[in-house]
């Protein structure tokens, strides 16, 4: 288990497809920073509240998405152009 990563407790777990759903929405948004009221207006069905910050605890704990005080920002990047880039880079 990544080290920070915590155990949560659900009543309810948020499935796979959910997860997925969250991810999408998030990455195609075309702010820099969207609010919860937004996401949920975003997702294409409704989902719990308490499932969805369940998610987004995931989501920033797997370094995909930002919070901050003006929202959240998807920050997960899949250029493998990029990935080799900062494999490949120098520290300074």
């Amino acid at each position: 288990m990544a080290k920070g990563v915590q155990l949560m407790e659900f009543k309810h777990a948020p499935t796979l497809n959910t997860v997925i759903m969250v991810e999408k929405a998030l990455a195609a948004t075309k702010q820099s920073a969207i609010t919860l009221a937004q996401l949920k207006r975003a997702l294409p069905k409704q989902v719990n509240h308490n499932t969805l910050k369940a998610i987004l605890v995931y989501l920033e704990e797997s370094n995909k998405i930002a919070v901050s005080m003006r929202g959240i920002t998807w920050i997960h990047n899949t250029n493998p152009n990029l990935r080799r880039a900062i494999a490949g880079g120098m520290e300074l």
